[in-house]
């Protein structure tokens, strides 16, 4: 499974929308396959209850989910995708593509539940952070507005990355590569997915899908 997972993964990357402006970044249509991504998005997950939308992630740090060890140990779809993801096919196309040398680095998946008065200001992603991916998992009434709002060294809103499901944005995170969640209405549940490889120093090792196996 995890083979077909990287397979359908490095072709929706080599047939990517690059974009060169307010900095490079990647749109993706078709990411996982139609069956994986219909299962990762109703998975048995709780959605966090009272959360605190104060435009700032790690808020909710309590309450927020990782597609780790234990994450992978019970469900299989969750095991399929991060095997897929720490495969040597994967990053050498994601470094064929996008120019991120992932090698030591370690895969660190978010699964996200934003309801209705989610924003994010506008953040850069920067310091352990070698690669960042939001993948959209969300099918409600004009869920194809959630996508991520990109700004440019101004903090100027620049554009949105379309939101439609199992569609994604990558950027390699660098200190202009401002990005945030813009207030609007969210009827409904925003999924998604935040896909990063991390480097050496990061220490929330309960986070990551393989906390002693770097990719190769």
């Amino acid at each position: 499974m995890s083979n077909t997972v990287a397979a359908r993964f490095t072709s929706a990357l080599a047939a990517s929308r690059a974009r060169r402006h307010p900095y490079p970044h990647w749109l993706l249509d078709q990411v996982l396959p139609a069956g994986l991504a219909a299962e990762i998005a109703g998975l048995a997950i709780a959605c966090p209850q009272a959360m605190l939308f104060d435009g700032r992630r790690e808020s909710n740090n309590s309450s927020r989910i990782y597609f780790n060890a234990a994450a992978r140990s019970r469900f299989p779809a969750v095991e399929a995708l991060s095997r897929a993801l720490q495969t040597p096919m994967v990053a050498d196309t994601i470094g064929g593509v996008c120019g991120a040398d992932l090698r030591g680095s370690r895969l660190r998946i978010e699964y996200c539940q934003d309801s209705d008065g989610f924003w994010l200001e506008p953040h850069t992603d920067i310091g352990a952070k070698r690669f960042t991916m939001m993948l959209y998992l969300s099918s409600g009434p004009d869920s194809d507005d959630w996508g991520t709002d990109i700004y440019d060294r101004q903090r100027r809103w620049y554009a949105r990355a379309p939101g439609f499901f199992n569609s994604g944005l990558i950027f390699i995170p660098g200190d202009h590569t401002w990005h945030g969640v813009e207030r609007r209405p969210i009827p409904g549940m925003r999924r998604s997915l935040m896909i990063n490889y991390v480097g050496p120093e990061w220490r929330a090792r309960h986070e990551l899908a393989f906390p002693e196996q770097p990719v190769q």
